[in-house]
């Protein structure tokens, strides 16, 4: 078992590269450049991380670029193979990788074993893909030639990945970008360097060649970003985070014409309708809104609740999130571990003051205990009005915020009333409403009484301002890859 210092992490740390990954090696920063990550449990630094600069960037992607051609030619079964000795490496160092992510992000260590058991699985699904890309041949409408439909690789990636789901993140772009053959950089969030650089040397270890995964720890995104995407040869951006920042992504990307996925902001609804098994609403209501902490982009953001079931839904739910545990993550019996930053935390703690002005009644929870540590309680807020401000944004915390409606109409109203459109919810016996409500939500991916929906095998993605494009599934190949015409007789 992996023994977690709540100070240096010493132990977690063995073996975990620090500096910049080019090449297929650790090297230090321009100017040995470093930065400090925190443990959100005792705001103290864990480890020094090299801190790249826009001329490592701009390095890194020569090394990467020299790389891409006889990785473009390597057999889709060695990519394949890699792909399945990353994945056996991965699970074999799982509870060192949990360890990590559950120091630098802060969540509760059980959550952090989720994750590495999900992430891992995106480089098996890949594996198994990078052997199954098709084209298709045949004769002509004309008769007077044969169609040629072939793939090739979209071309050097550049990867964005966020903070509270470090490795999972990684996974679902990495594994679809090698399997098909392309080499990727890689810019992950400054909070949680640490589980990159390790899935890093999972690569290596794996037989990856030199060049063709690279990662770029820094506390300078845009300049990093910048410096990689105003390159030519970089021929996609896959990106997962804030509506904001993808908007300026795809602003840049659009002036060389390079492909774009987006993984954006979400603000999902959770309804539950009064013909629906309460206690299983209330089990999926927790699931949907504690993954992670809260802090999820398929987070259930906002509970809609029929008037004859609010009050019996409410108690239920407020019951199974009262007895989380709060605390440092890696602690024994922690369920509920801190938020990643103090940022974070205070965005949570100003939104949930904000609805308590304007009438909501705490039921749970409901303020920041003093530090040190990020740390917000379970909280649920219920009698709030659909269309509060609360309601509008991501709260990326734990905090339930319910609302209840009369009608089925009212519902989907509400539901679909946001620029967002990532995850829905909905919990309900009928089977025609089932059929309805699923085709009425404007959502790219809807959850029918069940509150987990992630899967390595289907697509994960959003309509409106949630993103474009699709990550995972036999979809989430296509986004790394380019169709060639070839015409003959």
């Amino acid at each position: 078992m992996v023994t977690l210092s709540p100070v240096a992490g010493t132990d977690v740390l063995d073996g975990v590269p620090r500096g910049l990954w080019i090449g297929g090696e650790s090297i230090p920063a321009d100017g040995n450049a470093t930065f400090e990550v925190l443990d959100p449990a005792t705001e103290r630094s864990v480890a020094s991380v090299a801190n790249a600069s826009a001329d490592d960037a701009r390095r890194a992607v020569d090394v990467a670029v020299a790389a891409a051609a006889d990785w473009a030619a390597t057999s889709p079964r060695e990519r394949s193979e890699i792909l399945r000795r990353a994945f056996e490496l991965l699970i074999a160092r799982g509870e060192q990788v949990a360890a990590l992510m559950t120091l630098e992000l802060g969540r509760a260590l059980p959550d952090s074993m989720a994750e590495v058991k999900y992430g891992a699985e995106f480089l098996r699904w890949f594996a198994e893909e990078a052997v199954r890309i098709t084209g298709r041949y045949g004769l002509g409408p004309a008769g007077t030639g044969h169609i040629v439909v072939d793939h090739a690789p979209v071309g050097p990636c550049l990867a964005i990945t966020p903070w509270n789901f470090p490795l999972a993140m990684g996974t679902r772009k990495i594994g679809p970008a090698l399997a098909a053959g392309n080499v990727m950089v890689v810019k992950p969030a400054r909070e949680t360097p640490l589980t990159m650089l390790a899935l890093a040397a999972v690569f290596a270890d794996a037989g990856l060649p030199a060049g063709v995964l690279t990662v770029l720890p820094t506390t300078d995104a845009r300049g990093v970003v910048s410096a990689v995407l105003d390159d030519d040869r970089i021929r996609k951006v896959s990106f997962t985070g804030s509506t904001t920042v993808g908007k300026a992504l795809m602003a840049q990307a659009a002036e060389r014409v390079q492909r774009s996925s987006m993984e954006l902001g979400g603000n999902a609804p959770f309804i539950v309708f009064d013909d629906a098994d309460v206690d299983a609403a209330a089990d999926g209501a927790f699931a949907a809104k504690m993954r992670n902490g809260g802090e999820a982009c398929t987070a259930a953001n906002r509970f809609l609740v029929q008037a004859d079931v609010v009050e019996e839904f409410t108690d239920k739910l407020t019951a199974r999130m009262s007895a989380l545990s709060l605390g440092a993550g890696y602690e024994e019996g922690v369920t509920l571990g801190p938020l990643v930053s103090a940022a974070q935390r205070d965005s949570v703690s100003a939104m949930v003051e904000a609805a308590k002005a304007q009438g909501a009644r705490v039921r749970l929870g409901g303020s920041a205990p003093d530090g040190p540590g990020f740390f917000y309680p379970a909280t649920v807020l219920d009698q709030v009005d659909a269309y509060a401000p609360i309601t509008r944004d991501e709260i990326f915390g734990p905090v339930a915020v319910i609302s209840s409606f009369d009608t089925e109409s009212e519902a989907i109203e509400a539901a679909n009333s946001t620029e967002y459109g990532l995850a829905a919810y909905f919990y309900s016996r009928d089977v025609e409403r089932c059929r309805r409500v699923s085709t009425a939500l404007d959502s790219g991916m809807v959850g029918v009484n069940r509150g987990v929906i992630s899967d390595v095998a289907a697509p994960f993605g959003g309509v409106k301002h949630s993103g474009i494009g699709r990550e995972g599934g036999t979809e989430g190949i296509a986004e790394y890859l380019t169709t060639k015409y070839i015409a003959h007789t």
